[in-house]
């Protein structure tokens, strides 16, 4: 399956969901933010948002400042 993750190509074996996805890329950082295709997906679905071939995913670090 293949995914862009922030603006880079990745080959990826199936099926994959996000929290599995973070756990190969080691970014399971509290902070971490992620958006599939342009929408935000809450961390409580991670576990379960299977990634599909051809998503386009963001992963970010949320920073609180004023």
């Amino acid at each position: 399956m293949n995914v862009i993750i922030n603006d880079e190509a990745h080959t990826l074996v199936p099926p994959l969901t996000l929290a599995d996805l973070l756990t190969q890329l080691c970014c399971q950082q509290a902070g971490t933010a992620l958006a599939v295709n342009q929408q935000i997906v809450s961390r409580d679905r991670w576990s379960t948002y299977p990634l599909q071939e051809g998503d386009e995913l963001v992963i970010f670090q949320a920073i609180a400042g004023g």
